[in-house]
């Protein structure tokens, strides 16, 4: 890239942060009341991470958020997108509160209001209480009333200082891995499983934005979407559609019943599948007016026609059978999918603000004389905010960016093979490093510029 680019370019209303989530930095995983989560369970079985690694402690936040909230502060980031761990303050789920979880919290929010930085919360990021799953999880309808308990607690204890709030994260992500392809908590598999679970996870989304709107009225609500810009492998016509297919899966699955377009069964027939579990009123219920929209986007996929893959009848081509430049997770590295992005979700009429929730890369990081050089992640960042900033530049709806992560962490089924932070994590010390991204994030942040 050959223009330097600061935030200022983007207005000064233009939002920035970075982003987290419990279960991936928190660690305490039983300390204080805390129940066990179906990502406690699905770590502790024997060859489903990587390395078998644990979340028992990752970065310690639990006792070290004030040297966090405080290293966020010095790199100049306004923002701290953070989720609830459910089990926490419910440690069944439902019923009886658990007022040390509350306070923790408490603690963290007051800490971020106390250093100028304003906290966001994420509901739901991932880490359903395991007695809930012991009742089946997200493929229960029950599960809208235990949803609808816990954002009650949540908006009640934080809302009078926490005003911007996120219910769901990557509802795609979570159901697709969860319960579908089993590769993710709490490694359920199947079409049985995958389709309640949607539809389920589809009306919690308005359940929880009707809540929050009930006890917090001067509340701005979200929700985040995991997307992908989706390309045929070639113009045949057979390619295109299964593109299409895998766009209407990826990328629109969620994001159109919320506005009222109903589920893409026309693109995705599978989909009718869905209709036993879709009571009478459901796709009004579903419909929520959301404040934002968060945009999840690491990649784009090229996609192929494939006879052999069940239901959509497509497949992705692995980013380096292509020969492309890839991060530590095998995705390719593509700045205009994040442009492109925008412009989709852009183009529905009434889609309210766009913010990128989630943006960043795991790359491997050099470790020298007690600097840690990651040109790549470096050139990631600036080379996709270069995207977003075209996107802004073209009146496009996109009001902030938040770069995931802060500190390297537990990568879900990845263990801690990947660190995607702007801060390095010595996991035996608990030592933080201000990688040279972190470095150039301050610079660019830096509102004297």
């Amino acid at each position: 890239m050959t223009k330097k680019i600061h935030s200022s370019d983007f207005g000064k209303n233009f939002i920035w942060g970075v982003s987290t989530a419990a279960f991936q930095i928190e660690g305490a995983h039983d300390k204080h009341g805390k129940g066990p989560s179906i990502w406690d369970v699905f770590t502790s079985r024997k060859g489903k991470i990587r390395g078998n690694d644990t979340a028992k402690t990752s970065c310690d936040f639990y006792h070290r958020y004030k040297e966090d909230i405080y290293l966020m502060k010095s790199l100049n980031i306004p923002n701290f997108r953070f989720s609830i761990s459910w089990s926490r303050i419910l440690p069944m789920g439902t019923g009886k509160i658990n007022t040390e979880g509350i306070a923790f919290y408490n603690r963290v929010i007051d800490y971020c209001l106390e250093q100028d930085i304003t906290p966001w919360i994420t509901l739901y990021h991932w880490d359903l209480p395991h007695e809930l799953e012991l009742k089946g999880g997200w493929t229960n309808r029950e599960i809208l009333d235990w949803f609808e308990e816990y954002t009650k607690v949540c908006a009640q204890s934080f809302g009078d200082r926490v005003k911007h709030w996120m219910v769901l994260n990557e509802p795609m992500v979570f159901t697709g891995g969860g319960y579908f392809l089993g590769v993710h908590a709490p490694g359920k598999k199947g079409m049985r499983n995958f389709l309640p679970a949607v539809h389920h996870a589809q009306l919690s989304q308005a359940v929880g934005g009707r809540m929050i709107r009930k006890w917090i009225h001067d509340a701005k609500i979200g929700t985040t979407y995991s997307c992908s810009y989706i390309v045929p492998k070639n113009k045949s016509p057979r390619n295109i559609r299964a593109a299409k297919r895998v766009d209407a899966l990826l990328n629109r699955l969620f994001i159109e019943p919320v506005l009222g377009l109903g589920y893409p069964e026309k693109d995705l027939p599978i989909l009718k599948k869905l209709k036993p579990f879709i009571l009478p009123g459901d796709m009004g219920k579903s419909q929520f007016e959301f404040d934002f929209i968060g945009i999840q986007n690491y990649t784009r996929e090229v996609v192929q026609h494939s006879y052999f893959i069940p239901y959509i009848r497509a497949k992705i081509i692995e980013a380096p059978k292509r020969k492309v430049i890839t991060t530590l997770m095998d995705w390719e590295v593509y700045p205009p999918s994040i442009y492109e992005m925008i412009r989709k979700y852009s183009e529905y009429c009434t889609m309210p603000n766009l913010i990128i929730t989630e943006n960043g890369a795991a790359f491997q990081d050099t470790f020298t004389e007690g600097k840690i050089k990651d040109k790549k992640r470096q050139k990631f960042l600036k080379d996709h905010l270069e995207q977003v900033l075209k996107a802004k530049k073209k009146g496009l709806n996109v009001h902030g960016y938040f770069v995931w992560t802060l500190t390297d962490n537990f990568e879900w089924a990845e263990g801690y093979h990947p660190g995607f932070g702007l801060v390095h994590v010595d996991f035996k010390t608990q030592k933080r490093t201000v990688k040279k991204s972190g470095k150039w994030y301050k610079t660019f942040l830096d509102v004297r510029n």
